[in-house]
């Protein structure tokens, strides 16, 4: 699992880390366990609407007793499933989001902290080759709103020797959560000679997402993914990203997996 916006990767790592047990997606309760972790290098928008790019990690710990792993998307949120029934699972999500200070964008805008989002997820495969998920997150601090996105993903795989999946995204915020990335209130327009705009919520982006792992051996294995978001509606249309910052909302990353336990 891993967010595609910026947050400190140290203490991204050491919950992902620590949390394997609870994170881990298993299976039946027989058969001996296997753990995957995957571990590496993200590129991302420093915050909703950026123009410039900041690094963090690609982080996904995974545990089953089945065949093979369950397929998680790239880019999804931080999370896993608490309760399964059928082709439909239901768990917790997190995600994280850098502040953004006026001297990282340019202009003399009000800060935005760190944000910390907890929240929900739900998805069922509608076959084995099509997942839909939909996710919500409220922000704990910093930005203080609702997000969420909506997500398919048609999945091509060879048991764990390799994956492919590839599928839309829509990304979703609250009237409170444009606010603080895109809107500029009558005092920030003062002092930042940007014209005051109070957007609403509503759909933030559009886009895609396609991922790839393979197997390099027994235990090692490489993992890549690419996305692109475009920005719509009122976060297209903020003077903040006509003026300091951009529509087009590209990340990608590249790690190395490697998977212990079991007899495979």
């Amino acid at each position: 699992m891993t967010d595609r916006n910026k947050f400190p990767a140290l203490v991204f790592t050491a919950l992902a880390l620590a949390s394997v047990p609870a994170t881990a997606q298993e299976g039946s309760e027989g058969g001996e366990k296997r753990t995957r972790l995957i571990l590496g290098p993200q590129l991302s928008p420093s915050w909703p609407g950026a123009d410039k790019f900041s690094v963090g990690p690609y982080v996904d710990v995974s545990r089953t007793r089945d065949s093979e792993f369950a397929f998680e998307a790239p880019d999804e949120s931080f999370g896993s499933p608490l309760i399964h029934s059928g082709n439909f699972a239901f768990g917790p999500a997190f995600g994280f989001i850098g502040k953004r200070k006026a001297s990282d964008i340019g202009a003399d805008l009000p800060k935005v902290g760190l944000s910390i989002e907890a929240g929900a997820f739900g998805q069922v495969h509608l076959t084995p080759a099509l997942r839909l998920r939909l996710d919500g997150r409220k922000g704990l601090s910093g930005h203080k709103g609702w997000t969420g996105e909506v997500s398919a993903d048609y999945v091509a795989r060879q048991g764990d020797d390799w994956l492919f999946s590839i599928g839309p995204r829509v990304t979703l915020g609250d009237a409170k959560y444009t606010r603080a990335y895109f809107g500029v209130t009558p005092a920030a327009a003062a002092t930042s000679d940007l014209p005051a705009y109070d957007p609403g919520g509503g759909i933030q982006s559009v886009g895609v997402t396609a991922g790839y792992h393979r197997m390099l051996g027994k235990r090692w294995g490489i993992a890549v993914y690419g996305r692109y978001d475009r920005l719509v509606g009122d976060a297209a249309d903020s003077p903040i990203t006509r003026q300091l910052g951009s529509r087009n909302q590209p990340s990608g990353g590249v790690a190395l997996s490697y998977t212990f336990g079991g007899s495979r």
